[in-house]
């Protein structure tokens, strides 16, 4: 006796162990519908045939769940939404082929700033993986920070903000200040337009369905990147970072970040950027999953594997949330 509904049949395959790794790891707790549908997808035959039409690399299930919701696949539970999906499938393999998981979450400024708040300045930022660079204005947002004890710290742009991010921080101090900073660039490999309304309905896509601060704090982000446009530099990280680097101006501190980017390398891909970022003067802040830099997997318990790792020079400093909604030192 199976628990399987009739159209499902348990498969170990890559992609299914993909989805059911996503659910139960990544959506559960943040995203019901996401949770649903990808243990849904994970012992669905038919499914998992039509994903695997789709190059590996477009397999994932951010990039196929966004693209089932362009294509008009509803947010509804799995039995409902499994029949949109297989009838809607060419718009939703049309949309996974030309477009990326370029997920611009401006709260994971909230992880990175304890780092940012830490290194002298000014600063120069250099983000690779910037997709519309919304992560590239950390100084113009306001945050609030809640520690373990429940003392909460607000941190305030001069002339105030639209965008405020909500972080819980532990086993650190919190930050008391915002970066000066006086230069910000990046590299992606398809630079996205802050102010373009394709753009921003393609973000707002990626943004999980219950998450509605999120896609509140996307559109004020985008206003604030739209307002003062960065440039972006359209092509592969490896071959950008060095000219780009060159680019900061003398006397600020360069520091070049990333986050949820690298697991799109291949690991000699990884392993070349590292050794770049080795060579340089830059103060580098790696904000990944786990297994990116699988040295580091050790510092995530069983129960943190979900949460990404930050490192500072390649060494890991924190366990933040995917998604900026947490921060725990090392």
């Amino acid at each position: 006796m199976t628990d399987l509904p009739s159209w499902g049949v348990a498969s170990d395959s890559p992609t299914a162990e993909h989805y059911r790794t996503f659910g139960a790891l990544e959506a559960r707790g943040s995203s019901a519908t996401y949770e649903e549908w990808a243990l849904g997808v994970a012992d669905d035959a038919e499914v998992l045939a039509l994903l695997g039409e789709l190059p590996r690399e477009k397999r994932q299930a951010n990039l196929v769940f966004a693209a089932a919701r362009v294509a008009g696949v509803p947010v509804a539970p799995w039995p409902l939404a499994r029949a949109e999906v297989i009838a809607r499938w060419p718009a939703i393999r049309r949309t996974a082929m030309t477009r990326a998981t370029q997920t611009n979450e401006a709260a994971r400024c909230a992880v990175l700033l304890p780092q940012l708040s830490d290194i002298p300045g000014p600063l120069a930022l250099l983000e690779v993986g910037a997709s519309a660079g919304l992560c590239l204005h950390p100084d113009r947002y306001a945050y609030r920070y809640t520690d373990a004890a429940g003392t909460v710290t607000v941190l305030d742009p001069q002339g105030g903000s639209g965008v405020r991010i909500d972080c819980a921080i532990a086993d650190a101090a919190t930050p008391m200040h915002l970066p000066e900073v006086v230069w910000r660039a990046g590299i992606d490999l398809h630079p996205l337009d802050p102010a373009d309304p394709d753009t921003l309905a393609w973000l707002d896509a990626l943004i999980w369905p219950e998450h509605e601060d999120r896609r509140e704090r996307l559109r004020a982000a985008a206003a604030v990147a739209a307002a003062d446009p960065v440039q972006i530099r359209a092509g592969d990280l490896n071959d950008l970072i060095a000219d780009a680097a060159a680019s900061a101006p003398a006397g600020a501190t360069l520091v070049v970040f990333h986050t949820a980017v690298l697991a799109y390398l291949t690991p000699e891909d990884r392993a070349r950027f590292r050794r770049t970022m080795a060579d340089t003067d830059a103060v580098w802040l790696s904000n990944e999953g786990v297994g990116v830099f699988p040295e580091f997997d050790r510092v995530a318990p069983p129960e943190e594997r979900h949460r990404f790792i930050l490192a500072r020079d390649g060494e890991p400093v924190a366990l933040t949330h995917p998604h900026g909604r947490s921060y725990r030192a090392l």
